[in-house]
């Protein structure tokens, strides 16, 4: 068996399908962005990119702002649907029965029915061919009381986010682990061992 050899494309997949929000509290749109991501962790970056001939495209770059508003199984219809259809013929809060909440430190609003909302403030935009990307400041992340566990912590599993993948939309599965668990397995086999160890002695 060998490998299928494909030309250069977009496969680094799965990624997030967020609905990114512009725009103000009166005149407002969505846009599904798949190409999106974290550039850095202090401060915080994140980035969308985005088609120049999309209609969110030149709301972003006139208002320096957006919010990356993560998507749930709820609303795979609705992200879908915001994906395809274009702000410039229609209300997308409207037609998709979503409802604006006011951010904290940015005009546009955020999508009631998210579960997190990113408030992003754009440093800089760079011309990168069939896409432009928005580097954005991270101003706040507004989470929905309802999926914060006992610990204060952000329970993934209770929300259902989605991703995307070669033109589909999935629902996270079964979490396989945590972040430095293989260290942590390999530590208390070493302390184990020490353990016995010691009771040889």
């Amino acid at each position: 068996m060998g490998r299928v050899i494909w030309k250069p494309g977009t496969f680094v997949y799965p990624i997030p399908a967020v609905m990114v929000s512009c725009g103000n509290m009166e005149k407002s749109n969505i846009i599904t962005v798949a190409w999106t991501g974290i550039i850095n962790t202090n401060p915080a970056t994140v980035y969308i990119s985005v088609r120049p001939s999309r209609y969110s495209y030149n709301i972003i770059k006139e208002t320096k702002e957006f919010a990356i508003n993560l998507t749930t199984r709820n609303l795979v219809r609705e992200t879908d649907w915001c994906g395809v259809k274009t702000g410039a013929k229609v209300d997308k809060f409207k037609e998709m029965n979503l409802h604006k909440e006011r951010a904290r430190y940015i005009g546009c609003p955020l999508i009631k029915e998210s579960p997190v909302s990113i408030e992003c403030k754009v440093r800089e935009i760079k011309e990168l061919g069939s896409h432009h990307m928005f580097i954005a400041d991270v101003l706040s992340i507004d989470a929905d009381d309802k999926y914060i566990n006992e610990k204060g912590a952000f329970d993934i599993q209770k929300c259902e986010l989605i991703a995307y993948a070669n033109g589909g939309y999935y629902s996270l599965g079964k979490k396989l682990g945590k972040f430095g668990f293989s260290v942590e397995k390999k530590k208390k086999r070493k302390s184990s061992k020490s353990l016995d160890r010691k009771r040889k002695k």
